[in-house]
Order: C-alpha cells, then structure tokens, then sequence
C-alpha cells in the first residue's frame, strides 16, 4: 500500500485545489416581470422567454 513519505505542505495542498473554488450562477432578470432567471431559460413567474410568452402560465386568481 502506497504512504506518503513526507507531510504535504499547507502550499503545496493551495495549489492542487487551486480550481476548486465555486464559481457563481449569472443570474439574469426577466424583462417582463424583473424575476431572477437562469440565462437561456424560460421565466418561472410569466413563462416569457425571447419576446414571446413560451408557456402559458395560469393566473393565481382562476385556481382559486
């Protein structure tokens, strides 16, 4: 079984995980309605994705 013969220094672990860092979402607004969405993606709250409404989405007030 391999062992390591000397201690990895705290340098040396920096530099190997060097890529691990998160990168964050870009996060985009909707234009019609300013709701946070992933870019390329159709808007959760409207359904309107590149100037058109994609999905049709059902009033709050008509499920009631």
């Amino acid at each position: 079984m391999a062992v390591p013969k000397r201690r990895t220094s705290k340098s040396r672990q920096g530099h190997r995980r060097s890529h691990h860092h998160i990168t964050p979402k870009g996060i985009q607004y909707c234009p019609r309605c300013q709701d946070p969405t992933l870019p390329h993606r159709v808007c959760n709250n409207c359904g309107f994705y590149q100037g058109r409404d994609a999905i049709v989405m059902a009033d709050a007030a008509e499920g009631k």
